[in-house]
């Protein structure tokens, strides 16, 4: 079931760049394995997929160690990235144990992460989280605040600030999507005319990637079209 529908998944980002005139290699696919399995992940890295998205700190965490040894057909590391909002108290084991943060929306989160990222990994790459919705139940900085805190993320050692992501409220609406996706994606057009090398827009969903890709999407994190539907369980 996983490799249909990595096919179809590849289809639909196929179309999706052709519709909005952009190279296939400008767009990344993250796997949201959350909540699943190890053997969900082994089978999509047998297919080729080796970035995996988790939102829970120890949940991503056994994965990596039950999971250490495994490699992508084409013998690619699997590569971990960090979705879910952050707590301050576990910001140790994801500097020591990630490869990407995309929810970095406080700058002591991020000094955190610094401090304690290991001198012989690379730099950890980080995205800001920006809550392009306005929600009060959604994690990010607002959008008038991230400027400031992604020039002071940009200046940490050990660090690599690489953009910014945003889980936007879901909507039918196909308008609705472009519109939200077109903010952040003016945002970050500013934030790089201002002298930032940012070069990773991490936004898009299942139900929303031609949206995204279409506003300028570089990375698009796809979890049910690629798993399934999930049982949520309390987090670890």
């Amino acid at each position: 079931m996983i490799s249909h529908n990595l096919q179809l998944l590849s289809h639909r980002i196929k179309q999706a760049c052709a519709a909005a005139d952009r190279a296939l290699d400008e767009v990344t696919l993250l796997a949201v394995s959350k909540t699943f399995g190890f053997d969900a992940v082994r089978e999509a890295a047998a297919c080729g997929q080796f970035r995996f998205g988790e939102n829970y700190v120890q949940e991503a965490l056994d994965k990596m160690d039950a999971l250490r040894d495994a490699r992508a057909s084409g013998g690619q590391g699997l590569e971990w990235h960090l979705i879910g909002p952050l707590q301050s108290n576990k910001t140790r084991p994801v500097a020591e144990r990630f490869d990407w943060v995309h929810s970095v929306d406080r700058l002591k989160i991020a000094q955190r992460l610094s401090e304690q990222r290991p001198a012989g990994l690379p730099p950890l790459n980080v995205l800001v989280q920006v809550n392009t919705s306005g929600e009060d139940s959604k994690s990010g900085a607002d959008p008038a605040e991230a400027p400031a805190l992604a020039r002071a993320i940009a200046l940490l050692p050990r660090l690599r600030l690489r953009g910014l992501m945003a889980l936007p409220a879901p909507s039918p609406d196909e308008a609705a999507q472009h519109a939200a996706h077109h903010g952040l994606k003016t945002l970050f057009d500013t934030l790089r005319a201002d002298g930032l090398p940012l070069d990773t827009l991490s936004m898009g969903m299942s139900a929303d990637l031609e949206a995204a890709i279409a506003e300028g999407a570089t990375m698009v994190r796809v979890g049910t079209a690629i798993f399934g539907g999930r049982t949520y369980h309390s987090p670890p």
